[in-house]
């Protein structure tokens, strides 16, 4: 089992942001999270990797409790987990090669870190460039980060989470900023790579064609409730949308 939601409800204040949630994705899984805006994705993956807290209920990450859990186990777990996040979190100004070491910033430390970035080993420069000629950007190695395309810096942000060596990858809406053609390119390297891997990955998207294209398994949120968990040629799928 890898992550197990169960009876979740979470609350900002007076407002439920997702109501008794039930349901379990596997080691390996892809799943697509999809639904109108405000519909509770975000919070969602906020769960899935403890930076949210449940108000009720338990969110289980390989028999650990993420409500139970404090200090360097947290880390320790958290580690296991690597997020791309909406605006992607890369440091602009920084080199390509520098902010794919950040990926393992939670397992070094400050220090070690800083000294990633100030000189970078031989051995870390070769992982770098090899995911970053996976990813298809190996030539922008030393660039910086804010010289590069919305693409890809997207892609920058992939070799990143894939330099954490993570057993779960969570994207909240990644490819949001590109045009459809570099949508479609990225999450179908993204999920390919996942596949290959065996690396569990759970997405947002609010495009429902790239859902039903790339994944297997889609759980529609609407109104912070799951309406939808199965697979991605449903009508039920083209209904929540209908609706918004």
């Amino acid at each position: 089992m890898m992550l197990d939601f169960q009876s979740v409800t979470l609350r900002y204040g007076g407002i439920v942001a997702l109501s008794e949630l039930d349901l379990k994705i596997e080691q390996g899984e892809q799943v697509c999270l999809i639904g109108p805006s405000g519909a509770g994705k975000s919070s969602f993956l906020g769960l899935c990797n403890g930076r949210i807290q449940a108000t009720n209920g338990k969110v289980i990450l390989h028999d650990r409790d993420f409500g139970q859990t404090r200090g360097k186990e947290l880390t320790r777990l958290r580690s296991q987990i690597a997020w791309i996040p909406q605006d992607l979190g890369l440091i602009t100004n920084l080199r390509v090669n520098q902010n794919v070491a950040c990926g393992r910033a939670g397992q070094k430390g400050f220090w070690k870190l800083l000294m990633s970035l100030l000189w970078m080993g031989r051995g870390e420069q070769q992982v770098v460039s090899q995911l970053l000629e996976r990813v298809g950007i190996a030539e922008k190695i030393f660039a910086r980060v804010d010289h590069l395309s919305g693409g890809q810096q997207q892609r920058v942000a992939i070799a990143r989470a894939l330099y954490q060596e993570p057993r779960v990858i969570l994207a909240d809406e990644p490819v949001s900023a590109v045009d459809p053609e570099r949508a479609r390119s990225l999450v179908e390297l993204l999920t390919t790579v996942a596949r290959e891997e065996a690396i569990t990955l759970v997405m947002s998207l609010h495009d429902r064609h790239l859902a039903q294209r790339f994944f297997d398994r889609v759980i529609g949120l609407r109104d912070g409730k799951v309406v939808f968990d199965g697979a991605p040629n449903d009508e039920r799928v083209q209904e929540l949308y209908r609706l918004d």
